[in-house]
Formats: C-alpha cells, structure tokens, sequence
C-alpha cells in the first residue's frame, strides 16, 4: 500500500497564487446619439429653443436659439452634458434661474424616478455619486425619495442679453426612442415674452 504524499512533498511545490478579485467598477454607458426624427425636428425648429433629451437628463442635441437660452452647449464638454449636473455645478446656471431651488428640486426627482426605472444604470450611478459629493444640496434632495415626471410647464429666465422670460416648455416622447425627449420652449404670441424670445432667436450664433 502506497502513502499519499506527505507535508514535505506538498511544501515543496510552487505555491500558486489565488486569483485576485476583481472588482466591477461601474463604466458610464456610450451616451446615444439623438434619435434622426427628433434630430430633424429639433433642427426645424428656427425660432423655438429645442433640446434633445436622453436618460438622465443627458444633453443629445440642441437647436442655435436653445444654444442661446441656457448656454452654448458645445462649449461643455460632451461627459459633461447633463442637465442635472450643469444645475447643480455650474454657477451660471443658478444665475439664468431666478427660481433655482425648484429647478434643483424637479431635477432630483426626475434622477430619482429614473433610478426607479432602472436602478442598475451604470452612468446614472455615476452621476449620482459625482453630485452627491459634490453639493450637499444634492445629497439632502436625494435622500428625500421623491418622484417626478415633467412633460410640461412654465419656466423662468434672467438672460444676461434680453432680460427676465417666463416660458412655457412642453416635452414630446417619440415612441421610436421612448427614452429620448423633444424639449421645447415657447410664449404666447404677442406677450413681451414672445418678443424677446424672437430677439433671442436671431441674435448671432455663439462663436467657437
């Protein structure tokens, strides 16, 4: 009867390393490109502001008068291009919003609800983390738990060239690219709001 091998024997052999863990860390999905139908709508549009929405409140594309109203988007670099972060990071951007807090406040509950849609998103996961460390005003609205869904609304501008607009915006999902949204924003015809509006549409488009 043969013995097994012995302590000595198993000593001498090469120890072989374990595997180390590799832990998944989340990678921020390819940001899609604006659907062509609403890209063409959006394009259309000469003197109404028009954002192409994706998840998140992702910034796809936009039209010279929204380029006008909010800020030249391609001036932001294209992983910054987040409506919810630019809010929340961008002092400009609670300069043009007198009503900052209520924008701040839908923004979340927007995130919130599409964290509710789909809750193992990597780049949503991305984007909460970044603004939770970065603003504390995020992380106590978003411990909050609250929900929203905006397809329409009123909305008011200080703009640094025609003065303070208020604007109503109206959203419009293509069944195409449901997770894809047409943004637009408009005044009643004949109200100061739609003049200015109309001066800001055919003001010159943003230098390079």
């Amino acid at each position: 009867m043969t013995s097994g091998p012995t302590w000595k024997d198993w000593s001498a052999r090469p120890l072989r390393p374990r595997a180390a863990r590799r832990h998944a860390t989340p990678r921020r999905a390819a940001r899609p490109a604006a659907h062509p139908h609403l890209a063409r709508l959006r394009g259309q549009l000469s003197e109404t502001p028009a954002i192409v929405f994706g998840p998140r409140l992702d910034i796809l594309a936009w039209n010279p008068p929204a380029a006008e109203l909010p800020c030249d988007f391609a001036a932001v670099p294209e992983s910054e291009r987040n409506y919810v972060r630019m809010v929340f990071t961008d002092p400009m951007m609670r300069e043009i919003h007198p009503e900052w807090e209520d924008v701040a406040r839908t923004c979340v509950e927007v995130l919130r609800m599409e964290a509710g849609t789909n809750p193992t998103d990597p780049a949503l996961t991305a984007v909460v983390g970044e603004l939770s460390v970065a603003d504390q005003q995020f992380r106590v609205r978003w411990a909050e738990h609250r929900v929203a869904h905006q397809d329409f609304g009123s909305k008011r501008i200080t703009h640094s060239v025609v003065g303070d607009l208020t604007l109503d915006r109206d959203s419009f999902r293509y069944a195409g690219a449901p997770e894809q949204q047409l943004v637009l924003w408009s005044a009643e015809p004949g109200t100061p709001d739609a003049e200015r509006l109309t001066d800001l549409a055919r003001a010159p488009a943003p230098g390079p």
